[in-house]
């Protein structure tokens, strides 16, 4: 039985027998990451519970990944993160209300929201799934503003906070 069979094994950290050199800093830096999306989604869905009103919709998990694993990149700035899920949930919105739920209403909804978020220089991946999320949730024009502009808002918030208290990485980044 050689060192890295057995009892022994179990020792080892888990990343290494997978054959993964990770380093204590990517460890941290991935905690801490997971650590802001799971405060911030976990505060959307409970202040929705408590309050009855909706502040989580599915696309808000992809933008803590961008804002609490990837700050420093341009998709996940205030801007973009603000700026992508209004412009594609409007856009979304459009498309429902002159298409109905069609096939069409969907396509014409992500391609439209992809085009107007790099026109308005808003580009935000997630927001790319806002235009579905109308469509299937039969949503109406207020809907724009809750859940989408007040959860985006608060996910940048609480990014800002989170950069600020617990990681260290300047967030949102301005002009060098």
């Amino acid at each position: 039985m050689t060192s890295d069979e057995g009892a022994g094994s179990a020792a080892r950290p888990f990343a290494a027998r997978l054959g993964l050199a990770v380093s204590r800093r990517a460890l941290a830096n991935a905690a801490l990451a997971g650590t802001g999306g799971f405060l911030a989604v976990t505060l959307l869905a409970a202040t929705t519970q408590a309050s009855g009103i909706l502040l989580l919709i599915a696309p808000f998990g992809a933008s803590s990944v961008l804002v609490f694993a990837l700050p420093q990149s341009p998709l996940a700035q205030p801007r973009n993160v603000i700026g992508g899920h209004l412009v594609s949930t409007a856009v979304g919105l459009a498309a429902f209300a002159l298409l109905g739920a069609t096939p069409l209403a969907f396509g014409l909804g992500v391609g439209l929201a992809i085009a107007a978020m790099l026109l308005s220089g808003t580009t935000h991946p997630p927001a790319g799934a806002d235009p579905i999320v109308v469509v299937l949730a039969g949503a109406s024009w207020p809907f724009l503003f809750v859940p989408v502009l007040a959860g985006a808002a608060a996910i940048v918030a609480l990014g800002i906070a989170f950069h600020r208290l617990a990681t260290g990485h300047r967030y949102p980044v301005g002009p060098s």
